[in-house]
């Protein structure tokens, strides 16, 4: 996995730089700086749009006392769209941009969920296995004991705990 990753690291960029070199000897260099300035820009603009929708969805989430994992995975891929559009290349740019869709955000969003187990505050006091909220009925039951000494001279007790019921 380190190996892809380096190898990631290191194959990107030379095509990059390879397809700016190609495109800006093809339409000059101004032109290229230019698109790839303009790119930034639009994009950059386009995130912070789209990125403030998002916090009001985590917002509203939160307070219907839900968990926001669908809006958060959602800026998590803005963050990531911004990254790319503001990292120069044409490649980089392209992804940006198709993260700037929404439809494709939430579909990515809803692939990573179903490959997790999201824990969340169920009824009960349990956790739950929804990431939308709720508790999961497992058969879990609720009750209280009471841990009573094994020596024979302990004095006998009340069988009952003490509790304001």
């Amino acid at each position: 996995m380190a190996a892809r990753l380096l190898l990631l690291f290191i194959i990107a960029p030379i095509v990059e730089l390879f397809l700016l070199v190609k495109i800006g000897g093809i339409i000059g260099v101004i032109p290229t700086i230019a698109l790839v300035l303009l790119t930034a820009i639009i994009g950059s603009q386009l995130v912070r749009r789209q990125g403030l929708g998002v916090m009001n969805r985590i917002r509203a989430a939160q307070a219907r006392g839900e968990a926001p994992a669908l809006p958060m995975l959602d800026g998590a891929a803005l963050l990531l769209a911004g990254f790319f559009l503001l990292t120069p290349g044409f490649i980089s740019d392209a992804l940006g941009f198709l993260l700037l869709i929404p439809r494709l955000r939430e579909r990515l969003a809803k692939s990573l969920l179903s490959r997790f187990v999201i824990l969340t505050p169920g009824s009960g006091g349990g956790f739950g296995r929804s990431p939308f909220g709720g508790g999961a009925d497992d058969g879990t039951i609720e009750g209280e004991y009471q841990r009573k000494s094994d020596r024979a001279d302990s004095a006998p007790r009340d069988n009952r705990l003490d509790r304001d019921d």
